[in-house]
């Protein structure tokens, strides 16, 4: 009887053996997430998305009582509901892209940018009107398309800002520059002047980290301010919203109103769905939240929501100081800026610190588009942020940034 005959696999040239091609499974993809994402990051986030369900809950009577007509009454926790329907969709859309790699993110960011840019032109024809403002486009859910067009313009900015250290001669200054101009005249159309200020605040962060010198900075400054000038004189929804904020309002006016509410549960609040003023509050659930907040869990609780965002804010840059990769940084700075812009800018609209903006307060609002899109910002700024903690960083980072002389841009 003889043996079998074994043959030995195919070699290559030289007579060594051709290497394997190594196949990850999905638990080493999720080891490496977790030893790399910003953990502090994602349990901020985590506890702002859960206060946030307790807030929604808390405003929907009274946004679902303001709604419901003589033929209609809507379920008083109808918003409530949907609102956990879109944080466990948001919550998986941002754990997914935090898998992403950082050129993985940048190729989305730039694709979503761009694709939410060309639908900002034809909103103001297409698009619903809702409030006496064309923002949204029906596509079986209300798409704001400038809520994701947010995101994308960082990233976007980020990517021609980091060309310069390829080509230091490139004008990219005046490529994000006129970037911002684009988006904020179509925005205007919309109205939407709230969301066009902060692209505007957006742009500043990112230039100059990118180093402009403040001679340029100066010049641009004296343009956005001539624009804010002529705006208020021909461009009737920034002269009424500015005019209401400085001659202090009216007993119904909704910044009136929010800060009424706010102030009415005192330091500790009347308890849950306790409050009486939310009940006369217009989008309780979206905007005034913060105020159904103030009145339902008290002033402490405000301030505690104020340190969570605070502290995200904080911690997102915190991560930055070291990072040697300047789109990287310049992402992440811009992602959090909106982020953070976002959230103080419904604060102080809600303690009448700032004229009405209609902007929600990311993470805890109710919101469909919105909810997605912070999540997808979010998603992007944990991707963006993921480092191997076994690689030493080159380069000052942030700081060095901050500490440089100026260079032309």
């Amino acid at each position: 009887m003889t043996a079998p005959a074994y043959t030995s696999p195919a070699r290559g040239p030289g007579g060594y053996l051709p290497p394997a091609p190594i196949q990850r499974r999905w638990r080493d993809a999720v080891r490496i997430w977790w030893r790399e994402i910003d953990k502090v990051l994602l349990l901020l986030i985590a506890l702002l998305m859960a206060f946030g369900t307790i807030a929604v809950a808390a405003a929907s009577p009274a946004s679902a009582d303001q709604l419901s007509t003589s033929k209609v009454t809507l379920d008083e926790f109808m918003f409530f509901k949907r609102h956990i329907i879109f944080q466990l969709m948001g919550l998986s859309l941002m754990i997914g892209l935090s898998f992403l790699s950082r050129d993985s993110a940048r190729r989305l960011g730039i694709l979503v940018g761009a694709v939410m840019l060309a639908l900002l032109f034809v909103v103001p024809f297409i698009g619903e009107e809702k409030n006496g403002a064309r923002r949204w486009i029906n596509v079986g859910m209300s798409l704001q398309p400038s809520e994701f067009l947010k995101p994308g313009f960082a990233i976007i900015c980020a990517w021609i800002l980091s060309w310069r250290l390829r080509d230091p001669g490139l004008p990219v200054l005046w490529y994000v520059s006129g970037l911002t101009g684009l988006i904020a005249g179509l925005l205007m159309l919309q109205p939407n002047l709230g969301e066009a200020i902060l692209f505007g605040g957006i742009w500043l962060v990112l230039v100059l980290l990118a180093g402009m010198p403040w001679q340029r900075l100066a010049a641009l400054g004296g343009i956005g301010v001539g624009g804010l000038v002529l705006a208020y004189l021909f461009y009737d929804n920034a002269r009424h919203r500015i005019d209401g904020f400085l001659g202090g309002g009216t007993a119904f006016d909704q910044v009136d109103l929010a800060q009424r509410t706010i102030t009415a549960g005192g330091w500790t609040g009347t308890g849950l769905w306790l409050g009486m003023r939310k009940m006369n509050l217009p989008e309780a659930h979206t905007d005034y939240i913060f105020s159904v907040i103030g009145e339902e869990f008290g002033l402490l609780t405000c301030a505690v929501v104020v340190l969570l965002y605070g502290a995200l804010v904080l911690r997102a840059l915190l991560r930055l100081v070291g990072e040697d990769n300047l789109f990287a940084l310049l992402a992440a700075a811009g992602l959090i800026t909106q982020f953070g812009g976002q959230a103080f800018i419904n604060i102080l609209v809600n303690l009448k610190l700032f004229p009405s903006k209609g902007m929600t307060l990311p993470l805890i609002s109710y919101g469909g588009s919105s909810t997605l899109a912070v999540c997808f910002t979010l998603g992007l700024l944990l991707a963006i942020t993921r480092r191997n903690p076994f690689l030493a960083r080159e380069g000052g980072g942030l700081r060095e940034l901050i500490e440089r002389k100026d260079t032309p841009a």
